[in-house]
């Protein structure tokens, strides 16, 4: 489990995880340290040199370059690299060379000598024919043997896994206690009480849904206390009033310093976001590079780059806020964000056990309940729910504590720290976790170094044939300095706010 948790990590399922690299460069390299990753857009002039090659498309975004590779020429790429559907235009790439060349040929060579030593065992001139049949019969039998024994072992695993999942979800028993008093403006109150926190199955039982799922087990008992949460996720509106009383400037508003990446030439150090930048044909799904950039001038006023805005989108939700800028504006509006527990125990609406915020079915009697991505992923969103892409909040049917959104539309940020071995650490303690606030440090073990906080919800790109985090008790995660344009947060208040 362990592997599979390292390896769901590392595979970064629907391009929802940005780390610091991730985000400001959008070129992931295990092998690099955060200082060595730049924050703007990249792309290798590969013709200055013919002994190494680095593997970036253009449309990637940026990379610090390490030491071994300050040779190449590299160019910002500026918002007219984007066309006004916030599509990519056509660009060079760099040739899949380079490191990765290496290893394959060394691959290739180790293969070709491991062939080697079956074809001379082969040849042997003591066997005969009956004992080459002989030999060829052991081989089939044992593998026969070894993936039937695999593939029953994972079977019964995987049935005793979903047993598992289904005796540990208990009801949900929520605290009697009536509201301190009036909700705020713009707010419900959620009693708090004890439930099971974690993923369930999805209906389907599909391989997309099952790795979801991986770092939301086991499943286990968590009490909150009650408080007033925000009926749907912040707005443009809400945001724009924050900024006007305080002249508050966000992180992707702002230039990147040499004191943030060491060594990175000035005309890379541009401020901007991570955009979703939808090929105009199909990919294949194993590199989310190909739908996602880094673009300069991108941030909450200007979600998708320079040429868009929020002009007529005020009841839309903020996006291209970073953690800091959350709790700045959380604090503002003497708030506070949820922890994940929190988070869940909201979004549950009362219900326990159930795959989605709203019940059992994702679309019960064909209606669709939350934004998310119909079409084919990732070059076409058909819309079939109502919005293409983002859409203005509280416009599907709210959850059982009146809350908008809980799934779909946009991420929302948490106040934990992320650890994929978190709920197990809980599990192993026992009981009923009382308030937990999280792990006491981060830790993701495709980037051990940067500094992640847990998302909630999903966004208008989940889709089950990618990614299914609309899936109550699944888990998002993200480096705190990065923001996207489908990523945002509500608030909540304690209970003595009024007082």
């Amino acid at each position: 489990m362990n592997r599979e948790i390292a390896e769901l990590s590392r595979r970064s399922p629907c391009g929802e995880d940005f780390g610091k690299a991730a985000g400001r460069s959008l070129a992931m390299r295990p092998d690099d340290t955060p200082r060595q990753r730049r924050a703007a857009t990249v792309f290798v002039d590969h013709a200055r040199s013919a002994r190494s090659h680095i593997d970036v498309l253009a449309h990637r975004g940026g990379n610090f370059l390490p030491r071994r590779w300050q040779q190449f020429t590299v160019h910002a790429i500026h918002d007219t690299d984007i066309r006004g559907d916030g599509r990519l235009t056509e660009r060079a790439k760099a040739d899949n060379r380079g490191e990765g060349s290496r290893m394959n040929l060394q691959e290739k060579y180790g293969k070709e000598r491991f062939g080697g030593k079956i074809a001379t065992l082969w040849n042997v001139t003591g066997f005969g024919l009956v004992a080459r049949f002989a030999l060829c019969f052991l081989i089939i039998t044992l593998i026969c043997g070894v993936a039937y024994h695999h593939l029953a072992t994972s079977v019964q695993a995987a049935l005793g896994a979903r047993a598992s999942v289904d005796s540990t979800f208990a009801p949900t028993v929520p605290n009697k206690q009536l509201a301190p008093g009036p909700a705020p403006k713009g707010m419900v109150w959620i009693p708090g009480g004890e439930f099971s926190m974690g993923a369930q199955d999805p209906p389907e039982m599909n391989m997309v849904g099952m790795q979801a799922t991986l770092d939301s087990r086991p499943i286990h008992r968590v009490y909150v206390d009650g408080f007033f949460m925000d009926k749907t996720d912040v707005t443009n509106a809400q945001f724009a009033a924050f900024v006007k009383a305080t002249g508050y400037v966000t992180i992707a508003e702002k230039t990147p310093t040499q004191a943030d990446f060491p060594g990175a030439p000035p005309e890379n150090l541009v401020a901007g976001g991570v955009v979703f930048s939808p090929p105009n044909h199909q990919v294949g799904l194993n590199d989310h590079y190909q739908w996602w950039s880094y673009v300069k001038g991108a941030n909450w006023r200007h979600p998708t780059g320079p040429t868009s805005s929020i002009k007529g989108k005020e009841n839309y939700p903020v996006v291209q806020v970073a953690f800091p800028d959350a709790v700045a504006y959380a604090n503002w509006a003497h708030k506070r964000l949820p922890t994940e527990a929190e988070w869940e125990f909201a979004a549950r609406g009362g219900l326990a056990g159930k795959p989605f915020v709203w019940g059992e079915k994702f679309k019960p009697n064909g209606k669709y309940m939350a934004n998310t991505f119909q079409g084919h992923f990732p070059d076409h969103d058909a819309g079939s729910d109502g919005f293409a892409g983002i859409a203005p909040v509280a416009q599907y049917t709210p959850n059982g504590y009146g809350l908008y959104d809980m799934a779909g539309n946009v991420w929302q940020w948490t106040t934990d720290w992320y650890r994929p071995d978190y709920y197990a650490e809980l599990a192993k303690i026992g009981g009923v976790a009382r308030n937990p606030k999280g792990p006491a440090t981060p830790f993701d073990p495709s980037e051990p170094s940067e500094k992640k906080k847990v998302h909630r919800g999903g966004s208008f790109l989940c889709t089950d044939q990618y990614c299914s985090r609309y899936i109550v008790g699944t888990r998002g995660k993200g480096e705190v300095s990065t923001g996207t344009n489908h990523l945002g947060f509500r608030c909540i208040a304690n209970s003595d706010h009024n007082n």
